[in-house]
């Protein structure tokens, strides 16, 4: 029954496209790993140089989203060499479909901050790619906000890099968290 069911599940994602899946908790030090893993499979396979960039781009930057932004979190005060420690829950997919690569990330966050994020990826959404590329480079002149871990530019790349707009959305958990999901084509 155990290999049943991981079986079925490995189907499914095989069906969807998947190539290359993480769920759990991230730190840096993981995302360091599966980039390198990512960056080989994508040799590997072939992958145009160009593409190959740009997918693992926009995979460091929804990493980084959900380590930074993931509303589960675990911390510990001190770990081996005294430093405090803190690891993120998210996913990250990522899969081919109609001969184009696809990165999804998802976490779970806070409904408060759900507005703020909509509103900038709804910005995002809608803009040609000329235009992407000039508020990128305005963007850049302009002082962070102040709660900004770097969101602002990081959601601009990710929308510089994809080759249509990007895709979102947004399911509601319980009264202080949201679940968050990130779709880019490349």
């Amino acid at each position: 029954m155990l290999a049943q069911v991981y079986r079925t599940f490995k189907k499914e994602l095989d069906e969807r496209g998947i190539i290359f899946s993480f769920s759990g908790y991230l730190s840096e030090g993981i995302l360091y790993s599966l980039g390198e893993a990512l960056r080989q499979k994508m040799v590997i396979e072939d992958a145009d140089v160009t593409t190959v960039k740009k997918v693992f781009s926009v995979f460091v930057e929804q990493a980084q989203n959900i380590i930074r932004y993931s509303a589960d979190k675990l911390h510990a005060d001190t770990a081996p060499g005294g430093r405090p420690v803190e690891l993120s829950s998210g996913m990250i997919a990522i899969g081919s479909e109609r001969g184009r690569f696809f990165i999804v990330c998802a976490n779970t966050m806070r409904c408060g901050d759900v507005p703020k994020l909509k509103g900038r990826l709804g910005q995002l959404q809608a803009m040609a790619p000329e235009a992407i590329k000039a508020y990128y480079k305005e963007q850049l002149r302009e002082a962070p906000d102040e709660d900004s871990k770097g969101a602002t530019i990081g959601l601009i790349e990710i929308a510089r890099r994809a080759s249509e707009p990007i895709q979102f959305d947004f399911e509601p958990i319980d009264a202080d968290t949201t679940f968050f999901c990130l779709k880019v084509l490349i």
